[in-house]
């Protein structure tokens, strides 16, 4: 599956969620990731970002799911700060 994550978290664990998440997904822009990923690595990186998070400081993970890529539209209006290696 196809999926893109956004994290929202307080400053002092945003590195530790930026790490966790780059070793699943490719970083696109600043707390935003995207990626294809089995279930099985999805819920392991749900397990784990739990434990970084805190709720009560409202700590949040979004994931948008697409069975592939091909039916995500997207579009980037501005620079795109993903590196030359990610493009097709």
């Amino acid at each position: 599956m196809y999926v893109v994550a956004v994290y929202d978290v307080d400053q002092k664990r945003c590195a530790k969620m930026m790490k966790l998440c780059r070793g699943y997904l490719h970083h696109i822009q600043n707390s935003v990731f995207e990626g294809e990923i089995t279930e099985a690595r999805l819920e392991e990186l749900k397990i784990r970002a739990k434990k970084i998070m805190n709720e009560e400081d409202e700590d949040s993970l979004i994931i948008f799911k697409s069975r592939n890529e091909k039916w995500l539209d997207k579009e980037i209006v501005g620079a795109d700060k993903r590196p030359a290696d990610n493009m097709l």
